[in-house]
């Protein structure tokens, strides 16, 4: 298993990020998972997430994946995200000017949408997850009115399930939809695969997680891509 996304997983689970259980999704499906990015709500934990992005954004980059010229956060976790990143990304010598939007437009002051450097070149947008996308969708459509390139979208999770209904499951995963739908890449540090990896890997937390074994396979043969 991947050293850096093993090393996610069990940092999420030690945070209580991630949790095994059973859990209703927005969608009302029933999960044996659980994970809420929102709970890194430490300046400790913040820092360490801060830096996966950081080395995933930077292996990325290395490899060829993507290239980008700046970090945008979409309001409201994607701010903390996207900034935090950016600190990471600058103590492993890759310097970035950031942003991110406000939700509505502010009339006096400096004015406008955007805060922080101005969306220029490849933008790469940094957030938690993608379920519907929406927040993802608009922030690709405002990096583009202001004659920016997006660049990617870089996540934390990617649940890789089909969505849709149980009577009418898409072929796709939200990642897969909107990646075909703007033509960007989603990068995550880790996914629903390395989940059901871990869980057979004998970490102590792994062995600690082995009664739901069962019910992510199965929950994985429903609704995994």
């Amino acid at each position: 298993m991947d050293p850096l996304r093993r090393q996610f997983i069990e940092f999420a689970l030690q945070s209580g990020v991630l949790r095994f259980g059973e859990f209703t999704t927005k969608a009302g499906r029933k999960s044996p998972y659980f994970f809420n990015a929102g709970l890194f709500c430490r300046g400790s934990t913040l820092g360490r997430l801060a830096r996966f992005y950081a080395q995933t954004l930077a292996a990325a980059q290395q490899a060829g994946r993507v290239r980008y010229d700046m970090l945008f956060g979409p309001a409201y976790k994607g701010i903390t995200l996207a900034s935090s990143t950016a600190v990471a990304l600058a103590e492993l010598g890759h310097d970035y000017d950031f942003a991110f939007n406000r939700k509505e437009a502010k009339e006096h002051g400096e004015g406008g949408i955007i805060v922080g450097a101005p969306l220029a070149g490849r933008v790469m947008i940094v957030d938690d997850v993608i379920t519907e996308g929406l927040a993802k969708r608009e922030s690709v459509q405002l990096i583009r009115s202001l004659g920016a390139e997006p660049a990617g979208v870089v996540i934390a999770l990617d649940r890789r399930e089909r969505t849709g209904t149980d009577a009418a499951l898409s072929s796709m995963s939200a990642v897969q939809a909107f990646e075909q739908m703007f033509g960007v890449p989603i990068l995550a540090i880790a996914d629903c695969n390395d989940l059901i990896e871990f869980l057979d890997s004998g970490s102590p937390l792994a062995i600690a997680a082995q009664p739901y074994r069962t019910a992510m396979q199965a929950y994985w043969s429903r609704y995994g891509i």
